[in-house]
């Protein structure tokens, strides 16, 4: 499914994939930061750039369709 995407993406080109907007791919992002990597999009630094590593979507996206544990 992402074997055509980047290793590593910005905000934007996450965005395209997980078919959000870019305003709300960076407020997960932003949530991530805040919550101390509990909720949110993973991220990493590229100096002032923030980027998603492929590998996160793969597990964001599980742990979106995997429902809570009663």
């Amino acid at each position: 499914m992402f074997d055509d995407v980047p290793p590593f993406m910005t905000i934007e080109q996450a965005a395209k994939v997980l078919q959000l907007g870019r305003s709300k791919t960076y407020e997960l992002s932003v949530e991530w930061e805040r919550s101390g990597g509990t909720s949110g999009l993973p991220f990493v630094w590229f100096g002032h750039q923030k980027r998603i590593p492929r590998a996160v979507l793969h597990r964001f996206v599980d742990a979106t369709l995997t429902p809570p544990a009663a």
